[in-house]
């Protein structure tokens, strides 16, 4: 009885085994592609953030650069309308890279650009004012560069900050 018992739970247990093996291998497969695509999720955040961080520091420096240059050419009597435009092209893809990163940055990142427009905004305005000879009072070309100045640890905060959020350490 005992031989017949052995081959009897043999037999149940090769049963079972053929039977269950492919919910088995099923529900591993399916774990397995799970995790492939939070892995390929994750990724794809990483990148999109990354580009982000890119195009925002792009921007950013783009259109300091343009308003230092600005500033040097009214000093100089040849700001043309043509660097109007590039400066004005420049302030408006500032403003849509930081729009866009909203949804997608964390908000120390955002507040860091937040710091660097205000500095860049007011340069903006100075700007303008001076091109158009509406200056306001103690307001000329070397007092707007040497306040355009503060932007440049704050250019640099920003990208430290969207560096370490992408795992970039020196």
């Amino acid at each position: 009885m005992t031989a017949a018992v052995t081959a009897m739970i043999t037999a149940v247990v090769g049963v079972l085994g053929t039977l269950l093996a492919p919910v088995f291998a099923q529900r591993l497969t399916t774990r397995q592609r799970t995790e492939e695509a939070r892995l390929a999720g994750e990724q794809r955040k990483f990148e999109e953030r990354r580009a982000q961080y890119t195009a925002m520091n792009r921007a950013s420096r783009q259109f300091h650069t343009l308003l230092k240059d600005a500033l040097h050419r009214i000093r100089d009597g040849v700001y043309t309308e043509q660097e109007r435009t590039q400066l004005e092209e420049a302030r408006l893809d500032h403003r849509d890279r930081y729009a866009e990163a909203q949804m997608i940055v964390p908000e120390r990142i955002l507040q860091a650009s937040r710091d660097l427009n205000r500095v860049l905004a007011a340069g903006d305005a100075t700007v303008k004012r001076l091109d158009r000879g509406r200056a306001r009072e103690r307001e000329d070309v070397e007092r707007a560069l040497e306040d355009l100045k503060a932007a440049d640890p704050l250019l640099g905060r920003m990208r430290e900050l969207m560096r370490r959020d992408l795992g970039v350490t020196d």
